[in-house]
């Protein structure tokens, strides 16, 4: 093998300067742009206050951009019955999202229930209820949907869906890309243009399931919903739907642009002599080869600016419908989530590809491999450079990376891809010990061609179709079968050879195992016709018509041992292939460097899709800051179950706690329901109910429950100063002397 000398060293300031660029790239969160969900922000009258006398209408203000329509918010009685007019108010002005609904005269007092559903403006669903009393707080038999908007299986089915046709366009983006800026080559390399193709068809087929399940997903929630056509006629007006649209015409233009680069492209770098040329063209002569080079430039050229066009269309339809088209600086926003994403096709596709070039095809170059270091290395600098914007604008204080769930998960993405670009860097160090591959292992795949060639031609369709998919085996159940084949081929030539010698073998298995194999001896009366087929792969040995006109017909070669004869060949030859890239050492290691690396995208992209479904940094701390300090999961009734044993005969039960409105500084309702084992409700001597806030050294505070019927107690008035972190205390004693304390922990708005 002809290697290279050793790597050079790089500057310390250098491997610096990657590392940091790849961590500060890391900070927006990976392979998608990052999703924001509208919340909440406000209410008129506030979530759980009283009011003297009942208003003319109830408004929500939203910290973003919101779809809404006229049964978007319900205001239900205590009864359950709903009391609103049932037409949308829009109410915005402004930075200001407002909308309402408008309530008649002369409602009751009572608690009433308002429960709303919304598309934010980055295609998510968001839902919520609260609720209000007049005069007084009293019962409401009010249903609430307990399944969240955007949840349950339709949910799931949509987050995977999202996040396959993320992966989909990195598959068909970057590893097209490769074939086009690192290696041509690669476009006849039969693992590559699967990877590119099943990207297409995974994306293509994640875009129609994201349309058909764009209805249930932010109404109704039932999965047979997706059938609905009136449904689906009202999302195609959204601006998801319209994305999802023109993401589906853009894919028609890259199934054009993939048939271009895996026919017209690939014929254009086939090597010379490996059937490229038309039967025309032989006659006419030899092709030009500055015509030819100028053929292939041209290629190179058109697919290259076409390419960049689809895949900036496609990347485009992900910016128009997600956060980055709404909020802070939406015009710098969109093409930054463009270039974001493009770069990670272009470094994470580009891997897929390299990968599966590596195991799956002939040697790579080493000058496509540095070629796609190179790239690689650039869309490490783009991502930075987008990565750190995008983490300004989604994040907004670094006191948010650790105090938010999304800060948290963004954390955990930088730990991910310092370890990713540790891998790359010592991927990067087997690229510069690469050395050029032998020159012997190009004739040996030429040979496993021209081997499929002439066994087509001597077992016909059926031995063709036989031997080309026994060209794909590999491993080492292939090498074995082809070892015990040739072994018996060797036995019966040396059968019927004049010398049943060493030399016969030899000769037998160079005739398995090299593209050119030297003549066979020439044959004897009694010979054995099963060798035939062999001589007959052979068009040196074949018999000639002009000085042969009446073979014999005992020595015909039979298609099927023709065809069994060439799998073995084949699969031979796919061993040795094997074994001379596994005796490559610099090759190995970068083919497990590869690996290391795609395993951990593949973590990081799980990861990134779950980061897209958090609330962001920045939008949270402005929920908080209009809601007093509190999140708005606090700001809602809470509800706890409580398993017990006080260890006693009939000791085992479940205590059901409700605590409504759940906020401190008003008057909460408890209720308690205690059930046996079976869900039965129980009676038991005595229960005691207490709250501690052990941070401002509060409590405890105890509660004493009214016993309203079997298995039930109420408390009202229940008064909590201060909102936070309360331990609930709950006492159950089910006999003279069993008893047990149970304390778990309740947050208050």
């Amino acid at each position: 093998m002809v290697t290279t000398g050793p790597p050079a060293r790089r500057s310390a300031v250098l491997r610096m300067l990657v590392v940091a660029v790849a961590l500060a790239g890391a900070l927006f969160g990976g392979a998608v742009p990052a999703s924001a969900h509208a919340a909440l922000t406000g209410s008129t009258p506030a979530q759980g206050s009283v009011v003297d006398r009942a208003p003319e209408q109830v408004s929500l203000t939203f910290s973003e951009g919101v779809a809404m329509g006229d049964d978007s918010i319900r205001v239900l009685d205590p009864h359950g019955k709903r009391v609103d007019r049932g037409k949308l108010r829009n109410l915005c002005s402004g930075a200001t999202v407002k909308y309402g609904t408008g309530l008649p005269p002369g409602l009751g007092n009572g608690t009433y229930t308002v429960a709303w559903q919304a598309v934010s403006a980055d295609s998510h669903p968001v839902s919520g209820a609260f609720t209000f009393s007049v005069g007084a707080p009293s019962k409401s038999s009010a249903a609430i949907p307990q399944q969240e908007a955007g949840g349950g299986l339709v949910g799931a089915l949509y987050g995977i869906a999202r996040c396959l046709a993320y992966a989909g366009f990195v598959l068909m983006a970057g590893g097209a890309a490769f074939v086009v800026a690192c290696r041509p080559a690669a476009a006849l390399v039969r693992s590559v243009q699967r990877l590119v193709v099943q990207g297409w068809a995974l994306l293509t087929g994640t875009t129609v399931a994201m349309l058909l399940l764009r209805t249930p997903y932010t109404g109704s929630g039932d999965l047979a919903d997706v059938l609905d056509l009136g449904g689906l006629q009202q999302v195609l007006l959204t601006k998801p739907g319209a994305a999802l649209v023109s993401r589906l015409l853009l894919l028609a233009a890259a199934a054009l642009f993939v048939a271009v680069l895996f026919g017209a492209f690939a014929r254009a770098h086939e090597p010379a002599g490996a059937g490229g040329t038309t039967d025309a063209e032989g006659e006419a002569g030899a092709v030009d080869p500055a015509e030819e080079a100028r053929r292939r430039k041209d290629l190179t050229f058109g697919l290259g600016i076409g390419g960049v066009i689809v895949a900036t269309g496609l990347a485009a339809t992900w910016a128009m419908a997600e956060h980055a088209s709404t909020g802070l600086q939406p015009a710098v926003a969109m093409p930054v989530d463009v270039l974001h994403l493009l770069a990670v096709a272009a470094w994470l596709g580009g891997l897929a590809a390299l990968l599966v070039s590596l195991y799956w095809g002939p040697p790579v170059e080493r000058t496509a491999v540095r070629r796609f270091s190179r790239i690689a290395f650039g869309s490490v600098v783009v991502l930075a450079a987008t990565g750190v914007y995008q983490s300004w604008r989604q994040v907004g204080t670094w006191s948010a990376l650790t105090g938010t769930a999304y800060g948290r998960l963004l954390l955990l993405k930088v730990g991910l891809v310092a370890v990713l670009v540790g891998i790359a860097w010592l991927s990067r160090r087997w690229t510069a010990r690469l050395g050029e591959a032998r020159a012997a292992e190009d004739p040996a795949a030429a040979a496993e061609a021209g081997g499929t060639v002439a066994a087509a031609e001597a077992g016909g369709t059926a031995a063709a179709t036989d031997v080309a998919d026994a060209a794909q085996e590999a491993g080492e159940a292939a090498e074995r079968q082809s070892a015990k084949a040739a072994g018996k081929a060797t036995g019966k030539a040396a059968a019927g050879a004049p010398a049943a010698s060493s030399t016969a073998t030899a000769t037998a298995t160079a005739t398995a195992a090299s593209p050119d194999p030297d003549p066979a001896p020439e044959e004897t009366p009694d010979t054995d016709p099963e060798a035939a087929p062999e001589t007959a792969l052979n068009p040196d040995t074949a018999p000639d018509p002009d000085t042969d006109p009446e073979p014999d017909s005992s020595t015909d070669p039979d298609p099927a041992r023709a065809a069994q004869l060439a799998r073995q060949q084949a699969a031979l030859r796919t061993a040795r292939t094997k074994r001379l890239r596994d005796a490559d050492p610099e090759r190995l290691g970068l083919r497990r460097s590869v690996l290391a690396e795609a395993s951990v995208a593949v973590v990081l992209l799980v990861v990134t899709t779950v980061l897209t479904a958090t609330e962001p940094a920045r939008t949270e701390a402005a929920v908080q800051a209009a809601s007093g300090g509190q999140s708005t999961a606090s700001n809602q009734p809470q509800v706890l179950t409580v398993p017990f044993d006080t260890g006693g005969p009939h000791g085992k039960g479940t205590a059901r706690v409700d605590l409504d409105p759940g906020r401190s500084g008003n008057a909460n309702e408890l209720r308690l329901r205690l059930s046996d084992p079976s869900g039965k409700a129980m009676d038991v001597p005595e229960v005691k109910v207490s709250f501690t806030q052990k941070a401002k050294k509060l409590g405890p505070l105890p509660v004493v429950p009214r016993h309203t019927g079997t298995g039930h107690w109420r408390a009202s008035g229940v008064q909590l100063p201060v909102p936070g972190q309360w331990q609930l205390s709950l006492l159950v004693r089910t006999s003279d002397i069993d008893q047990v304390t149970e304390i778990r922990n309740v947050k208050i708005g």
